[in-house]
């Protein structure tokens, strides 16, 4: 009867393990149609990291320049420290699509936008023209990125 019983009990948990394996298939299929929406949210937070690194290394490069008496990159020094807090900050909820991205993102493509206006200006300094491209990109990055969210269909 002990024999009876344990093979009852295996097969059950066979049958419950193959219940949860055929669910878990389920899942992957049910989010197929999002991976495009996954996708976008990854392409903007690497945007964000990225954006973030240039503006920081800019706001340092920016500091040299205003220690050196060229006061025109005190604006500049300070648009790339608040673009590179917001962009680090949108990075970490777009990656892991936090209801709160939106926002962010929006924030972060207008003061990417702030910006990149703003290191643009100094076409003959290398350093300012690549964080002003950088900021471009990521705030063309988040905008596709809230086009997703947009016309993502509520479930």
């Amino acid at each position: 009867m002990k024999r009876f019983q344990s093979l009852a009990l295996l097969g059950l948990a066979l049958l419950w393990s193959l219940a949860l394996v055929a669910g878990a298939a389920d899942d992957k299929t049910a989010d197929k149609p999002h991976d495009h929406h996954a996708a976008a949210f990854l392409d903007c937070a690497k945007a964000c990291n990225d954006c973030q690194r240039e503006c920081d290394s800019c706001a340092r490069h920016c500091s040299l320049r205003v220690a050196d008496g060229k006061k025109e990159h005190m604006k500049t020094l300070g648009t790339c420290t608040d673009c590179a807090d917001i962009c680090s900050t949108a990075a970490r909820v777009a990656a892991r699509q936090g209801p709160m991205s939106v926002i962010l993102c929006e924030a972060c493509a207008k003061s990417c936008d702030v910006c990149g206006e703003a290191c643009g200006t100094f076409k003959e300094d290398e350093h300012m023209q690549r964080c002003a491209e950088m900021c471009r990109k990521c705030a063309t990055a988040c905008r596709e990125m809230i086009k997703h969210v947009t016309i993502a269909p509520d479930k």
